[in-house]
């Protein structure tokens, strides 16, 4: 399938663009960001708090460290933004293979960064992610602009649905703000009774590739139960000379403009 003929369904997969000594490379640097990050925050000199749902954040070193709910020893869900604690994962911002689709997903020439994340989905505790958009999280930080954000997600592990492969409604981008669950404790989520997520497809592929897509498409995750971590990079690019999420204040009243 053409490069356009994608882009119109809402997303872009990109099968093996970074090679596997390159994969092998970017996944070192996660784990060596995630050890130093999460040493520091089990020392317990960090500033935390916790979401209406429940979940615990701290930020350390610039990074905020989003562990997983129910984790027993404790266990990191994700850390954002990230990319400036490493030189491998920084670089992968200017990867031409990556920079060329993204210029068409965001439609601009210049491209500047939003934020970063490393998601760790890992062996037998990755939780899943319900329903949802990133536009509505990203809107009460950045307003209107937020609808020129569009991500370039790197899987450094093979993705399957057994390990908590994103599930996407293919052209749920066009619909604009999809309907919130209004009952959910952050007001983020998708309210599926409203939504037709049926024509879902499961995004499998292997280590090395890339999935690109904008911040209104609706997707989810499941939990990974198998034996295989199911780590991935996200670099989410905006149009150049806008201030980056790190930036930003969460204001959660822009939810009021929102379904």
């Amino acid at each position: 399938m053409s490069l356009d003929a994608q882009t119109a369904r809402g997303f872009v997969l990109l099968p093996r663009l970074l090679g596997p000594a390159e994969t092998a490379a970017a996944a070192r640097s996660a784990e060596s960001v995630l050890a130093r990050v999460t040493a520091k925050a089990l020392d317990g000199t960090d500033d935390a708090a916790v979401w209406p749902d429940g979940h615990r954040l701290e930020k350390v070193d610039g990074t905020t460290v989003h562990w997983e709910p129910d984790a027993r020893p404790p266990a990191v869900r994700s850390l954002s933004p990230v990319t400036h604690l490493d030189p491998v994962l920084d670089a992968l911002w200017t990867d031409e293979r990556i920079t060329a689709p993204m210029r068409r997903i965001v439609g601009r020439d210049d491209l500047g960064r939003f934020t970063s994340k490393l998601n760790f989905k890992r062996a037998g505790v990755g939780s899943e992610f319900r329903w949802h958009q990133d536009y509505p999280y990203w809107y009460c930080c950045a307003g209107p602009d937020a609808r020129d954000v569009a991500t370039a997600m790197v899987f450094l592990d093979d993705v399957t649905a057994d390990n908590g492969a994103l599930q996407i409604v293919p052209g749920s981008h066009l619909a604009g703000p999809a309907p919130r669950d209004r009952a959910e404790p952050t007001g983020l989520l998708v309210d599926t009774a409203r939504t037709d997520v049926r024509g879902a497809v499961t995004v499998e592929a292997p280590a090395g590739s890339v999935l690109m897509f904008p911040g209104l498409i609706v997707h989810r995750s499941g939990p990974n139960r198998t034996a295989r971590d199911r780590r991935s990079l996200l670099l989410c690019y905006q149009p150049a000379g806008r201030p980056e999420l790190a930036g930003l204040p969460y204001r959660p009243e822009r939810l009021d403009d929102l379904p």
